[in-house]
């Protein structure tokens, strides 16, 4: 969230960052906290003198009867501050949640060369890499074909587990594994601390890294309790750090979060219901980053290109987009997506996307650092990218990898992690496969069980 101090300092300057991103509600929600900011103060130095007073009467009062004069005045006065402390504490604590409310939902300050735009349309090509193949022969889609050769079971996921779900079965599994280890390995490599972090938050802790509120209606809730399935490894590995204070000379702390993520994708986008591109649960490798205020701009450079740089390792065509000032989310100040290229559609789409946060995050998690120079504690920054989401990868890597004959050639930088496999082709023995309950592709609606 943003400084409160900053706000009340330079209101004219917050709000003008703030009219950038288009949306009338965020300066709505502004101008009502500048509204109940100064209302908060007021009462809080207003409970001071009252408080301050409270004491002066009971001194007088003590004063009084030691002369032998009466006290009714002062008694009758003093009588009446307790009820006027307490009703204004009840505001007090009323505008607190109010303005705490307005704080978590307020955007983060756009940086200066975010360029101008109304949406996702006009965001800015900043490099292009590789050159988008032409292939002679017609795409196969990626869940097609991975069903073909018996690497990924659709209809058996639908029906014990719904709709944006699937089997990863063999070489396929071997390869959303192997991607995993590539991206932790080009990591560590890197100085990137590995981490598994829990896949459970409580919302306590959740919202000190998102607008939970805003972000609930796309993550699963474990009913009866005040914990969520995480969406994202970014998350559990910021919230690790609440209330934290680094030592300079800690900084800067580099992690690699691999884990499992759960999304219900609800919105424009939908389901991806014939494959793996927008599903419910995937594997992710994040990159996450805190450090001093000075060195953010460097090291958002550095991890997109980490991301940038596995991509090359895999031969995947791809572009970065600068994301312009209508497609912005809450917590970024500037941000870029990596796009891979889609042979099927000729289009890239989003792979990975890079952001320097600043301090917005760092406000809510209470992380800091103690500056050697000044002794004095500052706010850390925090920056994050994705390093490789499988599922999207297996995609991309199934189109651009994809034979005339309908096999799946391995990339090299991957044979390693796959027992020296080069392609994934049909096995000449098949596993033992359930019977089909449906004549339409990925359409099963009964368990393969009997009852």
């Amino acid at each position: 969230m943003l400084d409160i101090h900053l706000i009340r300092e330079k209101p004219d300057v917050v709000r003008s960052n703030l009219s950038r991103r288009q949306d009338d509600q965020i300066l709505e929600w502004f101008d009502e906290l500048i509204q109940k900011d100064v209302e908060w103060r007021q009462l809080k130095s207003e409970n001071d003198f009252l408080r301050s007073k409270r004491n002066t009467i009971s001194q007088q009062i003590n004063q009084v009867k030691k002369e032998g004069k009466p006290v009714d005045d002062l008694l009758k006065e003093a009588k009446a501050l307790p009820e006027k402390i307490k009703q204004n504490d009840v505001r007090i604590a009323e505008l607190e949640t109010r303005n705490r409310w307005l704080l978590l939902r307020i955007p983060n300050l756009l940086d200066p060369a975010v360029p101008y735009g109304k949406d996702s349309s006009e965001n800015v090509p900043a490099k292009t890499w590789g050159k988008p193949p032409k292939p002679s022969f017609e795409v196969i889609h990626h869940g097609e074909l991975a069903k073909r050769l018996g690497v990924a079971d659709f209809e058996n996921a639908v029906s014990v587990a719904g709709s944006g779900f699937f089997y990863l079965l063999g070489d396929l599994a071997l390869l959303d594994m192997a991607l995993q280890r590539l991206a932790i390995d080009m990591l560590i490599k890197k100085g990137f601390v590995l981490v598994q972090p829990p896949y459970l938050l409580k919302r306590e802790a959740y919202e000190t890294m998102v607008s939970l509120s805003d972000f609930e209606e796309v993550m699963y809730k474990i009913e009866g309790s005040d914990q969520y399935l995480i969406a994202t490894a970014e998350h559990p590995l910021g919230a690790r750090f609440l209330n934290h204070t680094f030592s300079e000379d800690d900084l800067p702390q580099k992690f690699a979060g691999v884990s499992a993520c759960f999304r219900k994708e609800i919105g424009k986008h939908g389901l991806d219901e014939r494959g793996f591109f927008r599903v419910h649960q995937f594997n992710k490798v994040e990159q996450f980053v805190f450090c001093k205020p000075a060195d953010s701009p460097v090291f958002f450079e550095a991890i997109r290109k980490n991301s940038e740089e596995l991509l090359e390792a895999l031969e995947i065509p791809y572009r970065t987009v600068l994301i312009c000032t209508g497609d912005m989310g809450v917590i970024a100040s500037k941000k870029f997506d990596i796009e891979g290229w889609s042979p099927r559609e000729g289009k890239y789409f989003e792979l990975m996307s890079c952001s320097n946060c600043g301090d917005y995050q760092a406000h809510r998690l209470n992380a800091k650092f103690l500056n050697a120079k000044t002794n004095e504690k500052e706010f850390v920054h925090t920056l994050n990218n994705t390093m490789i989401a499988t599922t999207r990868f297996l995609r991309c890597l199934i189109e651009n990898c994809q034979t005339k004959d309908g096999t799946i050639r391995v990339p090299k930088v991957l044979w390693k992690y796959m027992n020296n496999k080069k392609e994934i082709s049909l096995p000449k023995a098949k596993a033992v496969k359930p019977v089909s309950r449906a004549s339409k592709p990925f359409a099963g609606k009964k368990s393969i069980h009997k009852r």
